[in-house]
């Protein structure tokens, strides 16, 4: 029997995804053509690691590095934003994917995953150069949209200062496995259960940065109201937050999704300056309106101050 090859969508990534049917069963091919280290070893490992700890992902039948090609399980196209959409009650679901969060935070990240023979994967640290590197993406690809050079040097030489302080003041050590873009589009429904997708950035970290990734959603819109009752549901479940820490553990939660907006807002950039795809820059207006709401806090009133300054609502709000 012939196999069937149909393209399917892809991510902000510039990996290439196919499905393929044969005798009646789908399974998905994944093309990396650049950083096949990063995006096939990488990939690999990580799914490993999560299934030997009972973690739904998709499991690997067969890979060609050489050629940038690796074919792993189908777990279909009904992610949690799609069933989330629909959803009235969202608070239910949202409970599922923090009970599963929890799950994979206790999980004692090793330092070294089995990838493939010969190729084993390290797991980095979520290092403050790191933080800097991904938050560094805003300076680099969003302020060129609008300024000229020695305008986005004098804005970058002030806000990397104040983002430095806010990095050196994260409490939580860097010790927890971190998925690193564990949002809804990356979590799966498979029948009754969750499964784990896009996993090949996991890292060792903060344990607030999952939760941001999925609190402070940029693809889909909640409200403040459910954005708190989720993150309430986190802190009453985990084992890691207590009376004692509870205040650092929102201090963490804050400066991460900070650190995640400007990144995000950088990358956006990105995909359309270099990447031509522009899809992505209606969502930069909502990923300042999370920005602005985290840095309503006292702790952050200069990197606001510095921002407001010099980055007005009209171009918050463009999208070319």
């Amino acid at each position: 029997m012939k196999a069937k090859i149909v393209s399917i969508a892809g991510d902000a990534s510039y990996r290439k995804f196919y499905r393929i049917f044969l005798n009646k069963k789908s399974r998905i091919i994944i093309y990396a053509k650049k950083d096949k280290y990063q995006n096939l070893v990488a990939y690999i490992a990580v799914n490993n690691f999560l299934r030997k700890n009972k973690i739904l992902a998709p499991k690997l039948y067969n890979h060609n590095l050489s050629k940038g090609f690796i074919t792993i399980e189908d777990f279909g196209d009904l992610s949690l934003y799609e069933v989330l959409r629909k959803k009235k009650n969202k608070l239910k679901t949202y409970k599922e994917v923090v009970d599963l969060l929890i799950k994979l935070q206790k999980i004692t990240p090793p330092k070294k995953i089995e990838s493939t023979k010969n190729k084993p994967f390290l797991l980095k640290k979520y290092s403050f150069k790191l933080l800097h590197k991904e938050s560094d993406l805003f300076f680099q690809w969003y302020l060129p949209l609008f300024f000229k050079k020695k305008k986005i040097l004098k804005i970058k030489k002030n806000i990397k200062k104040i983002l430095s302080r806010l990095y050196k003041k994260l409490n939580f050590k860097n010790s927890y496995f971190v998925h690193r873009d564990y949002h809804v589009q990356n979590l799966m429904m498979i029948r009754k259960n969750i499964g784990v997708i896009d996993s090949q950035d996991a890292v060792v970290g903060n344990p607030a940065y999952d939760l941001v990734s999925l609190v402070d959603d940029v693809r889909i819109r909640t409200s403040k109201s459910l954005k708190n009752q989720i993150y309430q549901y986190y802190v009453k479940k985990s084992a890691l937050i207590n009376k004692k820490n509870e205040n650092f553990f929102f201090e963490d939660f804050n400066i991460l999704s900070i650190q995640r907006s400007l990144k995000i807002i950088g990358i956006f950039s990105r995909l359309f300056s270099r990447d031509k795809k522009s899809k992505y820059l209606k969502l930069i207006p909502y990923t300042w309106k999370l920005l602005e709401m985290r840095m309503n806090y006292e702790n952050f009133s200069d990197l606001k101050f510095f921002l407001d300054k010099n980055i007005n609502k009209k171009i918050r709000n463009q999208t070319f």
